[in-house]
């Protein structure tokens, strides 16, 4: 087989998901690159319209306050999905009877729809005949009952059905980084005096570095980026209390007349996306930096 037959051999298996992603990854991005100077809403002509997009963009307080909620959706997933997706690994990583059943039962949400999963909390958070209210109010806990997606509970009732979907994935990352730290070193340490919570402190947490990075990292961008579970269960609401930075773009590009914005804005809904973007590439890329250096002084 000479050189240019294994070229060809190569770059043939290789075609189609190329093919693929130029079609329905490169294109789809250059033709928002495109639009983002432009006054276009879907239908008519587009009229190029420079830097105005951008301009709109500093003075809109629906965005704003959309990257706020965004930090704060992703702030509070992450406080609470982390430590717990750890604490729930060096739990299951002992010699438990049945840990591999509970492993699959914690694992199991992260392989359901975000979409589907927020229809079933939908039923048991609804403020009128949900299944969690009339728990609550059966068993005297509460006496009368709690707006879960109301204005004040709604971010915190996201954020939390949010963990609930992510702790899984990342437990089972966990769980493959502890499972890589040789039992000699626990070994050791315990001949030498060690607790179960310094040996923790002191040889999990630090051999588990690497892996806790790039959880981390996958955490935020995955954080910042979500919205489809937000949309079923609160389409933003109320009063815009739960609307994130991609959530607002999804209702520039595909309104609806329920939500906050009813004409589709093609050219500004682009640049909306694309100053998402690199919101989100600049927190990653401190994130990068905090890791490295945090690396260079230890």
């Amino acid at each position: 087989m000479n050189r240019v037959q294994r070229l060809f051999n190569g770059y043939s298996f290789i075609l189609p998901s190329l093919v693929f992603t130029l079609v329905l990854g490169v294109y789809p991005i250059m033709w928002a690159l495109r639009y983002m100077f432009f006054d276009y809403k879907g239908y008519g002509e587009a009229r190029y319209i420079g830097l105005d997009n951008f301009a709109r963009l500093f003075r809109d307080e629906l965005f704003w306050d959309s990257v706020l909620n965004t930090f704060l959706y992703a702030g509070g997933k992450l406080i609470i999905t982390i430590p717990l997706a750890l604490l729930l690994a060096v739990i299951l990583n002992r010699k438990l009877r049945g840990r591999q059943a509970l492993r699959a039962i914690i694992f199991m949400p992260t392989i359901i729809s975000s979409a589907v999963m927020a229809v079933v909390f939908f039923i048991i958070f609804n403020s009128y005949n949900g299944i969690l209210n009339q728990l609550l109010l059966k068993y005297g806990i509460i006496s009368k009952a709690v707006d879960w997606l109301g204005a004040d509970n709604a971010m915190l009732t996201v954020i939390m059905i949010a963990a609930w979907g992510a702790i899984g994935n990342y437990m089972l990352l966990f769980l493959a980084g502890l499972q890589s730290i040789p039992d000699d070193i626990y070994e050791s340490a315990s001949l030498d005096g060690a607790n179960p919570v310094q040996q923790f402190r002191y040889i999990t947490v630090p051999m588990l570095g690497p892996v806790l990075q790039m959880i981390i990292m996958l955490a935020i961008t995955t954080a910042l980026k979500g919205y489809e579970s937000i949309m079923v269960l609160t389409e933003g609401g109320p009063f815009g209390k739960t609307n994130v930075m991609f959530l607002y773009v999804y209702r520039l590009l595909f309104p609806v007349s329920t939500g906050s914005v009813v004409e589709q804005q093609i050219g500004y809904g682009s640049a909306v996306g694309f100053a998402s973007a690199i919101i989100v590439g600049v927190i990653t890329l401190i994130y990068f930096y905090l890791s490295r250096r945090l690396n260079n002084t230890y």
